[in-house]
């Protein structure tokens, strides 16, 4: 009888102990922090994750911060599904995805946050290419190159018979929309007989260990690798011209100058926690662009972002249409217009 007693008294501990555990469990579900989620551009990643990281440690843990990789176009094709919050673009929004969209009843505030200077590079080792023009990227680029222009040599003929290994973005990246228009003279017209990839590092990876590669991507992956790479002067038809912070605010660096973006769901703002991270965002900036490598706006801007959030002007200044060698101040007077 005693030992029946026992078992009664523990069996009723171990159920008291799941009841409260179930309570508990069911408390910190109602508790839990909210997520804000971004994805998109792998060029805009080191800002957005900076920021994301700062914002975190100032809301101590009452707010989480996920920051995917998906490349602009699939950033924007989560973004239009109202499947994240926030998306990070590395050019501005097309005419296909501003429809997505309408259709969905997304509607967004389109922020200007840097200014990227797209760096071609090529091995260390490389001693006999000292720059680089537009032409010749043209020449290794464009879609009849494909299977055809396989040498170094066939570049410029000073340049010696060697193979020529390749390495850029994806097709879903902003990038790649951005340097085939600049380059080619139409988006996404591109050879596809090179190593693509969404993530910069492992294009990075690949011209570093391959003293005949050539590639091109964000200046921030360039100047995070400086020893393990060299950038290449590019010649736009006024001298070649190496990126810089000088370069990119004086307009000299182009076509491959270039502002990069994020954009608010502008319903997603409503909730506290993302108005908190864009407005954390906006503040911060300045600083956290320069950390990262990329080149900050003008202070101004960045004030004119939250304004244009507070008076909900939606859409964009680029009317779904790709546009190349914008310079700082033009981009600018164009935001205040929106």
């Amino acid at each position: 009888m005693l030992k029946l007693l026992d078992m009664l008294k523990l069996k009723g501990i171990e159920i008291v102990a799941v009841v409260l555990g179930g309570l508990l469990g069911a408390a910190s579900v109602v508790h839990a922090e909210p997520v804000i989620k971004i994805d998109g551009s792998s060029t805009v990643f080191p800002i957005t994750e900076a920021v994301a990281e700062d914002f975190q440690i100032a809301k101590k843990g009452a707010a989480k911060v996920t920051v995917g990789i998906s490349g602009t176009g699939g950033g924007f094709k989560k973004f239009c599904r109202g499947d994240i919050d926030i998306a990070n673009a590395s050019r501005p929004i097309l005419k296909k995805e501003m429809d997505a969209c309408k259709a969905a009843g997304v509607q967004y505030v389109e922020m200007p946050v840097a200014y990227d200077a797209l760096t071609v590079v090529v091995n260390p080792r490389n001693d006999w290419v000292k720059a680089i023009t537009i032409a010749e990227l043209k020449k290794i680029w464009e879609p009849d190159a494909q299977g055809e222009l396989t040498r170094w040599n066939q570049v410029n003929p000073a340049w010696p018979n060697e193979p020529i290994k390749l390495f850029g973005p994806g097709a879903n990246s902003g990038t790649f929309d951005y340097f085939t228009e600049a380059v080619v003279g139409k988006a996404k017209s591109s050879r596809g007989d090179y190593t693509a990839s969404e993530d910069d590092n492992v294009l990075v990876q690949g011209v570093a260990s391959d003293k005949n590669a050539l590639g091109y991507f964000g200046f921030a992956y360039y100047n995070e690798n400086q020893k393990k790479l060299r950038a290449l002067p590019v010649d736009g038809g006024k001298g070649a011209i190496i990126p810089s912070l000088n370069t990119v605010e004086d307009g000299s660096y182009e076509p491959l100058s270039r502002p990069i973006f994020i954009y608010i769901n502008i319903k997603a703002a409503e909730k506290p926690e993302v108005r908190e991270f864009v407005e954390f965002y906006m503040k911060n900036a300045p600083a956290l662009v320069k950390e990262v490598k990329y080149f900050p706006l003008p202070a101004q801007a960045y004030t004119t972002n939250l304004e244009h959030l507070n008076k909900k002007k939606l859409g964009t200044v680029f009317n779904g249409q790709p546009e190349v060698g914008l310079k700082v101040e033009e981009l600018l007077k164009r935001e205040a217009s929106l």
